[in-house]
């Protein structure tokens, strides 16, 4: 074997006079790291990151006693079950909670998704220490004793990689191949054993209260469904072809709510503008502006406005009453007749919807995709609609345009690394510069320090908003599915430009360069062999990993700003001292903040990849990686205990991108492992002697999903056909629970929300309005009988002319004192965006009472009321709160009226889900095809009129008002349910329906 060594470096590029500014620039692009780390920078890093990350910790400590609602809301928001552990107010008491917490406690406090982001932490944490002590001693002994030094002069942190390989010992290269082999092992192995916690979780949370008590875990959703079935019937039938099950499933078909969800979006969105435009002109009540606030008017409504600049105040409000009127038409013109291509299935036993889920993954009955259907608030509903050649299209465009964002990054990433991490660069090629740069140079040094990483960092935070909006784009039906979809492509756009194109760029232009000028003189084969690629990367890999070892030194800087919340708190701080903060805004900013999983599994996926890859290159990364898995698992365990809420509980469907992009870093860092022991000239059979390791590792991830996935997807994959005939002799076998279908697109019945204002400004809102006041109350039915006024909410029965003054007003008006979630976080239009699914509250969204067989949320004080009624009423939890929040103001703001009192309880029935009269009750189903039968989706779906008024029997008085009895309807049932003496005789059986078969 030939021997290869290599020259003392070049003086960095920056230093060097003989250079044009063209050569410098191209010398730059070959070696962009050359003067920047050494030993120095390595110590400095490790001192400022652990230092830094020290003090930022025992800031933390000492603020947290003094800022619960910042570093432990949960504390005071949760309920009773989902409570973290009570902590001290001591200087260091928040330590011991967070490392007595064990996974079941995790599981219970935090739910299944925090849970198996914090296994995955620790999976890490504990890989990468076993991995580190065969870097530290085995791999870095072995590039020591393997290595040149005869040029003199190199850093230990050089010798420590086998950048410089000794041709009279390259036997030591066997050890890396060793090494490759027992990082595969050792990796696979903590994937399998990893797995099968999961899996073990994943059942535990199939058989807990709270999924098997709840609506999704019964429901499929139908995707896809041909215009002949577009009908509940048409569900029904679908179902029953992919696999017949014991009880028969309610169903309910999508229904086409055009526009509604934009207005609605709209209306919110002018809320918000008014909210904010009232609380910077009434910031001092007391001392209003002389000029009232204008603004531009929406180029759609401008020619009615009377020009482009219109009063701000009278322009939204009026804004928000015409929405609230075209909102609340549309919701009563929802026409029955046109279905859309999707529904849902709910069936009596959980056993039954799993099992037909799992036949239907080879079955596709008339074209359509049967599966389990997610919790309600994981919907993407504007996509459901779409068909699977739309989706298809629209998932080549996003990949298309994901493709075309990556590769357009490759120039500024290279910008980035040359001249903004290095200032001192540009100056080199741009002589007009330098005289400033070398006047200013500590200027321009404090700017090189703050740009870099600040402008680094805004592009982080953008990227995921551009993926999620792409993701949304492409067709995702569920949040969950566009989250794991956001982080598997930033982690496709974090290797492919921050590793790949970051580490190997300087390599592949240097050794171009080298062919180009080689094949002057010589062929072009001889000038590709005597460009020596496979050194020039070793070289090239073995310098940048000085980078990547200082990079991830610098990481623990963001897991200790994570526990201190330190953009959060500047934040907050910086609005309320120059802004004038909405309510909204306040009582938002006490909420728990969600986790963001897919940036957070992104970054550490990422790192494992990075310090996999460089393993052998530079093992001091093992180590250093171990150290910040180590410390971040303790940080992220407090915050997801204490701080940080989980959005869209997922139930663990995470795991899945996790496994699969640690089987590809693995992949990767054979391949670079590969060139590396090419590159020392190790020969091509130690190469080859690499490559079972990889057949190994992709072996264990179809092992295990051949084994696993099907145990973490479905309850059961079969159920007995006919459990009637195993039941206990004399056990009575309970009937179908008539299992309302609530996946109702909330645009139906979503509450609008009401604009707020401090209530220190309520004396001048008279002044300030100058809209419709007490007057509004009979606006919209032009009548003044009392039968006609609009119904007053707080007080069932009594109309709004009669109403407390406080329900006549148009604003919420919430004191200083309330600006508080604890007061809002049963609302809708705040539990939507910051309460996650309600559970953490003890008011999960799809929970089925125990007596119904319905949803809570439509039994509960959150529901939406009427389907009449378009604003969300005021909180109602205390007395303390529910005399806080007033109204001012009417307008269109109480929609519900007393004529709904006077009617019969079919025309309180949304017009969209009425019976047809042609078909008769149910008594007549006898006479109908197999499937025909109540249909609960055109029933009744957004009835939630108040009942007939009736005296209270003198056993009641006190009792709750939102308590079930609210929702009978004079008789033993509840509205749309027939009561015991009709389900007793009910024709839903199994016998019935498929016995006269």
């Amino acid at each position: 074997m030939t021997s290869q060594t290599q020259p003392a470096p070049d003086p960095s590029c920056s230093n060097r006079n003989d250079l044009s500014g063209g050569d410098q620039l191209l010398c730059l692009i070959q070696d962009p790291y050359s003067g920047t780390f050494h030993a120095d920078a390595f110590w400095a890093s490790l001192g400022t990151s652990i230092g830094i990350m020290i003090l930022i910790t025992l800031a933390f400590s000492a603020m947290r006693p003094r800022n619960t609602i910042v570093y432990a809301p949960k504390v005071k928001y949760a309920d009773e079950k989902h409570a973290p552990p009570k902590i001290g107010k001591g200087f260091f008491e928040w330590i011991r909670p967070v490392t007595q917490a064990k996974e079941a406690l995790l599981v219970e406090k935090t739910g299944l998704d925090a849970a198996i982001f914090l296994r995955f932490t620790r999976m890490l944490r504990n890989m990468f220490l076993v991995l580190s002590v065969i870097g530290i001693l085995v791999l870095i002994p072995a590039n020591v004793i393997g290595s040149n030094k005869v040029g003199g002069g190199q850093s230990y942190f050089v010798t420590m990689t086998p950048q410089y390989p000794n041709p009279k010992r390259l036997s030591y290269i066997w050890v890396h191949v060793v090494a490759v082999w027992a990082i595969d092992l050792i990796v696979a192995f903590f994937l399998w054993r990893n797995y099968l916690a999961v899996v073990r979780l994943r059942r535990q949370y199939f058989d807990s209260p709270e999924y098997l008590m709840s609506l999704h875990s019964r429901t499929l959703m139908v995707t896809d469904i041909p215009p002949a079935d577009r009908t509940d019937e048409g569900i029904l039938r679908l179902a029953d072809q992919v696999e017949h099950t014991a009880g028969l499933p309610r169903a309910a078909i999508g229904r086409n709510v055009k526009v509604l969800p934009d207005m609605i979006e709209e209306h919110d969105e002018a809320v918000r503008a008014l909210e904010s435009v009232l609380a910077k002109y009434l910031k001092n009540p007391d001392k209003l502006p002389a000029k009232r606030p204008s603004m531009r008017a929406s180029k759609k409504y401008r020619a009615n406005n009377g020009g482009d600049n219109v009063d701000a105040i009278d322009y939204l409000t009026s804004r928000i009453r015409e929405l609230e009127i075209e909102i609340n038409h549309i919701r009563e013109s929802i026409d029955k007749r046109n279905a859309m291509p999707f529904g849902f299935a709910s069936y009596e036993r959980i056993e039954d919807a799993h099992t037909v889920a799992f036949a239907a993954k080879k079955k596709h009955p008339q074209g359509t995709t049967i599966r389990l259907a997610p919790r309600p608030n994981d919907l993407i509903w504007q996509n459901l609609p779409l068909s699977k050649k739309q989706r298809d299209w629209r998932r080549i465009w996003n990949n298309f345009w994901i493709l075309i964002l990556t590769l357009i990054w490759i120039a500024p990433n290279a910008l980035i690394a040359i001249f903004l991490s290095n200032i001192a660069n540009l100056a080199s090629i741009w002589p007009a510069f330098r005289p400033n740069f070398q006047r200013h140079h500590k200027i321009w040094s404090a700017v090189q320090g703050i740009a870099s990483p600040a402008l680094t960092s805004l592009i982080y935070l953008i990227l995921p908003i551009i993926f999620r909006r792409l993701s949304i784009r492409s067709g995702d039906t569920t949040k969950t599915s566009r989250e794991r979809h956001v982080a598997t492509k930033l982690y496709a756009f974090f290797v492919f430009n921050n590793l790949i194109v970051f580490s190997i760029f300087s390599v592949v232009y240097g050794f171009v360069s080298a062919v180009i000028k080689n094949r002057k003189s010589e062929d072009a084969w001889h000038a590709v062999v005597e460009g020596k690629f496979f050194y020039k990367l070793l070289a090239g890999l073995s310098n940048v990993s000085y980078f990547w070892v200082v990079w991830l030194l610098q990481r623990q800087l963001g897991a200790a700003a994570d526990l201190a919340q330190m953009i959060n708190l500047v934040w907050v701080w910086f609005c309320r001292t120059f802004m004038a903060p909405t309510p909204r805004q306040e009582i938002e900013w006490t909420a728990p903040p969600p986790f963001d999983y897919a940036v957070y599994y992104n970054y550490f996926l990422f790192y494992a990849t990075v310090a996999l890859c460089f393993s052998t290159l530079q093992p001091l990364v093992l180590p250093i990686t171990a150290l910040y898995f180590a410390i971040d698992y303790w940080l992220k365990k407090y915050l997801l205990l204490y701080v940080l809420i989980t959005k869209t509980e997922s139930g663990g469907q995470y795991w899945g991108i996790l496994f699969n992009r640690m089987i590809f870093a693995v992949c990767l860092s054979n391949v670079i492992m590969g060139l590396v022991i090419r590159g020392a000239d190790g020969g091509w059979f130690k190469v080859y002697f690499m490559i079972p390791p990889a057949f190994l590792i992709v072996g264990v991830k179809y092992w295990c999903a051949s084994m696993f996935d099907n145990q973490m997807i479905y309850y059961t994959k079969a159920t007995l056909k006919d459990p009637e005939s195993l039941a206990e002799p004399g056990k009575k076998v309970r009937k179908n629970d008539r299992v309302a279908n609530r996946f109702g697109h909330p645009a139906l019945y979503k509450p609008l929300m009401t604009p707020m204002v401090h209530a220190k400004a309520r004396h001048v809102l008279g002044q300030v309005y100058r809209g419709r006041l007490e007057s509004d109350a009979v606006a919209k039915t032009g009548y003044s009988d009392i039968a006609m006024d609009p119904m007053s909410r707080n007080q069932p029965g009594k109309t709004a002319r009669f109403a407390p003054p406080a329900e006549k007003e148009m604003f919420e008006v919430v004191p200083e004192s309330q600006l508080d979630f604890e007061n809002f976080k049963n609302r809708p239009e705040f539990a939507d965006a910051l309460g996650g699914n309600g559970e953490l509250y003890g008011r999960p969204d799809d929970l089925i009472s125990e007596r119904s067989s319905t949803p809570r949320s439509f039994l509960g004080r959150h529901g939406s009321g009427s389907g009449n009624s378009s604003r969300a009423t005021s909180p109602a939890g205390s007395s303390r709160s529910a005399s806080a929040h007033r109204r001012v103001g009417s307008g269109n703001s109480s929609q519900g009226s007393d004529s709904a009192y006077r009617r019969p309880v079919e025309d309180q029935v949304h017009p969209a889900y009425r019976d047809d009269p042609s078909q008769g009750d149910l008594g007549r189903a006898r006479g109908r095809g197999m499937y025909q039968m109540s249909n609960d989706s055109e029933n009744r779906l957004l009835n939630g009129a108040q009942p007939f008024g009736r005296a209270t029997p003198p056993d009641e008085v006190g009792r709750e008002a939102y308590g079930l009895d609210r929702w009978r309807t004079g008789g033993s049932g509840y509205m749309g349910v027939p009561g015991r003496e009709e389900e007793e005789g009910s024709i839903t059986g199994y016998d019935y329906y498929r016995g006269r078969r």
